[in-house]
């Protein structure tokens, strides 16, 4: 099953330091980092990608639909919030969708649709870490070998269902 990865736009834009800086200097400057790094991730990943962004804040003569370098962009009509458009998505994807967000209303629905969620920040450290191992700068490899041992490992409870889902597919970030 392909994951769908949903992301908040301008709540990944303004949790990230790096990126709320071209944020302040302009919005569509904001908006560009964000698709370039998206687009980089991409091509390691190979993840489905949509960016939703609130269509209040959309540049002048765009539509609400756009592709970027095979990132799909979506803007929200006048009048309606991107999380709005996020919930619709989410009960659609249900859990093929993986969403990119802070906000606890989006988290909290989209949970309850069967999705896997991971903040915004989280989200960005998986995108920096994908763009070192493309350049070639991070390996996947541990560090050391395995060293024998027969402690225990592992958790003492096993997780929700949930809960294990959701691992597995941040796991593929």
């Amino acid at each position: 099953m392909p994951l769908h990865i949903i992301i908040d736009g301008y709540n990944l834009i303004r949790q990230s330091n790096e990126l709320s800086r071209f944020d302040d200097q302009d919005i569509q400057l904001g908006r560009e980092v964000l698709l370039e790094k998206l687009a980089s991730y991409r091509r390691f990943k190979h993840h489905k990608l949509t960016v939703v962004f609130d269509g209040a804040c959309a540049p002048t003569g765009s539509t609400f639909r756009d592709t970027f370098q095979g990132i799909h962009v979506r803007y929200s009509h006048t009048g309606e919030l991107a999380d709005t458009v996020i919930k619709r998505m989410a009960a659609t994807e249900k859990q093929r969708a993986l969403i990119v967000t802070s906000d606890q209303d989006v988290i909290h629905f989209s949970q309850i649709q069967g999705c896997a969620t991971i903040g915004s920040p989280e989200f960005e450290d998986k995108m920096m870490l994908a763009a070192l191992m493309e350049n070639g700068q991070l390996t996947d490899e541990p560090e050391s070998g395995w060293t024998p041992t027969t402690k225990k490992r592992g958790p003492s409870r096993k997780m929700s269902k949930k809960e294990r889902r959701n691992r597995i597919k941040t796991g593929k970030l």
